[in-house]
């Protein structure tokens, strides 16, 4: 909610000039005519005052009524010795309007210091007459008597100043139940600081005035204090979220400043957007791959529902459709190239291995351990069979496809029920995604795999082998890059494929490769045991709109406090929930008006953007048809203009 500060220096006013009247000895008839036209000409003129004036005003000894509005004003009357930095800003982002005042009246130092002076004096033969008597000593005048000499050196030394500090709350609502409840609550914030207020009886309109932006003090209640306790009363800290550089996430809801982060500088680079259908979230992650563009990423996304085409096309990127009539094929047999010393032939083929056996499993069903074994042997051997070896140069081989495979299996002793199940693959109804070289290259900055003609049984599997060549192209080549898995929770259905996705998550950073993770079906993704443990190795968090049955796992597992959980419930389109690390602020996402047009996935908006595109090509196809008669009338001659 907006709060308004003033700072104010009541001695810049005081010491201002005041203009000497001049009187005028004789003033023609004429002159007096003109000015009195003058006077009767501004009554009629509106001018900014009359514009920002309230329409009407009722003073009331313990309230003020402003344009159906109840305001009361608190002013803060006693300090603690010690108050911690930082102290006011629960009152600051206190979630209602507030008007907030402070004046600063410096005190000349030498006035202070002799001041300061007298009271040593009398705080020293206090505590002498004391010790003299045998009365026990007090410790009250002790500590005091140690803050004023500490004081007095900080003002001789000139590391301190000394002010009269005046602070102002003035508090609005739009009935006096709720205001008596909001200067309630505002008084007990003061009083757990053991900061002591009062509410301004028989003088709200003054009170009203002083929080005012025009620098007037009219009640006039101060405290002694000097630097460092006003200091810790500076009121611009309200919850900030956001680096020194990198991409726009969205506008901070608590005090409008932006929300800027590079997740490439951070412990990782990674992030998950949760929320329900239709509440922006694929809105605001194309907004921040359309920015992270514009810094030279890479960026590689996994469409299931044909969202990112329009993106795809206004940027000029590769949109690959994967189906089993599409001529695009990944095959997942490929292996990335070794990148330095640290990983050999030998890790690569074991990892490839690896992954390969968590897509089998979801192709075959579980497996046996005994079946487990045969399939491990089975694929070493299929890579041998192309000359794949711990000694090969990756570079030169060719990878083996999914009918190696089969015939190496077949070859097998107890392998018969696996190659029976396999063919369904490889001679079936789905062998033309999985047996084929691959014939695709992600040479495009922006690179959208579609998923969405692909059966539900086949979704997660073709999912699962984009994402391992995905994985294969970021350790092949160091580049930042990000990874954007729309509707991740189809992942995370199954074990194997959640278990591939969290050990890409892990090991990302290491090849500059950011993963994004977005779902809508929060329970299937956060009951998976590896659901938790991908949030944990995400730096970066956005959550937005959230249902009723999803609300109470989403809290605990990112410890929301009750007003979060309620801002969760009723978010309105793009307003969510930001985290970064240990710390978090709500966020409302925004796009400019070309952004817009670009990302938006609004049915009726994309539909007025297609017609408006038709319309266009139509006048273009009008217009070359009239010939060079048209192009002769585009502009004048050079000469002419």
């Amino acid at each position: 909610m907006p709060t308004n500060i003033n700072l104010t220096r009541p001695d810049m006013f005081r010491d201002q000039p005041t203009p000497t009247p001049t009187r005028a000895t004789a003033r023609p008839s004429d002159e007096r005519e003109l000015i009195e036209a003058e006077r009767i000409y501004r009554q009629g003129v509106v001018t900014v005052r009359d514009l920002i004036a309230p329409a009407a005003l009722k003073v009331d000894p313990s309230f003020l009524r402003l344009n159906g509005k109840f305001l009361q004003t608190l002013f803060v009357v006693t300090y603690p010795r010690y108050i911690s930095v930082g102290w006011f800003a629960p009152i600051i982002n206190y979630n209602s309007p507030l008007d907030i005042s402070m004046f600063f009246y410096p005190v000349p130092s030498d006035v202070i210091l002799k001041q300061l002076r007298n009271k040593v004096g009398a705080l020293e033969a206090q505590l002498i007459s004391d010790s003299e008597k045998g009365a026990p000593r007090d410790p009250m005048r002790e500590t005091a008597l140690r803050d004023i000499e500490k004081l007095r050196d900080d003002l001789t030394q000139g590391t301190e100043k000394f002010f009269q500090f005046a602070l102002y709350v003035t508090l609005y609502a739009d009935s006096l139940e709720e205001l008596k409840n909001m200067t309630g609550k505002i008084e007990g914030l003061f009083g757990s600081r053991l900061v002591f207020s009062k509410r301004a009886f028989f003088q709200t309109e003054q009170g009203f005035t002083s929080t005012l932006p025009i620098g007037l003090d009219q009640l006039q209640v101060m405290f002694n204090m000097n630097s460092s306790p006003i200091a810790s009363s500076f009121p611009f800290i309200s919850a900030d979220l956001s680096s020194d550089s990198g991409v726009l996430y969205g506008i901070n809801r608590h005090n409008n400043s932006l929300v800027l982060f590079d997740r490439f500088s951070l412990q990782n680079p990674n992030y998950t957007v949760f929320a329900t259908a239709g509440s922006g979230k694929s809105y605001a992650v194309k907004l921040e791959i359309l920015r992270s563009m514009m810094f030279g990423t890479d960026v590689i996304i996994i469409d299931p529902e044909h969202e990112y085409k329009y993106l795809s096309d206004a940027v000029g990127g590769t949109y690959i459709n994967v189906s089993l009539n599409a001529e695009s094929k990944i095959n997942p047999f490929d292996l990335p190239k070794a990148i330095g010393q640290d990983e050999t032939t030998a890790d690569i083929i074991r990892s490839g291995v690896i992954t390969l056996k968590s897509m089998f499993r979801l192709m075959l069903g579980n497996l046996t351990h005994e079946e487990d074994s045969i399939v491990d042997r089975a694929l070493l051997e299929t890579y041998a069979k192309k000359d794949i070896t711990p000694d090969a140069d990756l570079a030169n081989v060719e990878a083996p496809v999914m009918m190696d495979f089969q015939e190496v299996l077949a070859g097998m002793t107890g392998a018969e029920n696996l190659v029976e199940r396999l063919k369904k693959y490889t001679e079936g109804t789905f062998s033309g995604l999985f047996n084929n070289p691959t014939n695709i290259e992600l040479d495009n900055q922006l690179v959208v795999f579609s998923v969405r003609d692909l059966e539900d049984e086949l979704r997660p599997i073709g999912m699962s082998i984009i994402i391992s060549y995905i994985w294969n192209l970021a350790r092949s080549s160091l580049k930042r890059r990000i990874l954007v898995i729309d509707e991740a929770w189809w992942l995370m259905q199954h074990e194997d494929s959640a278990k591939f996705v969290y050990g890409l998550v892990k090991r990302s950073r290491k090849y500059y490769l950011g993963v994004t993770t977005i779902t809508q079906d929060v329970n299937d993704f956060l009951l998976s045991p590896y659901g938790q443990a991908i949030i944990n190795n995400s730096a970066l968090s956005l959550l937005m709109k959230q249902s009723p049955a999803a609300i109470d796992i989403v809290s605990k597992t990112f410890l929301l406090t009750q007003q979060e959980r309620y801002l969760l419930l009723e978010a309105g389109l793009g307003e969510g929930i930001f985290f970064a690390g240990n710390k978090h602020a709500a966020l409302k996402v925004v796009a400019s008006i070309a952004e817009d047009q670009i990302v938006t996935t609004n049915p009726q908006q994309l539909l007025e953007l297609e017609a408006a595109k038709q319309e266009f090509e139509q006048s273009a196809n009008s217009g070359v048809a009239t010939g060079a008669g048209t192009v002769m009338h585009e502009a004048p001659p050079l000469a002419s203009r």
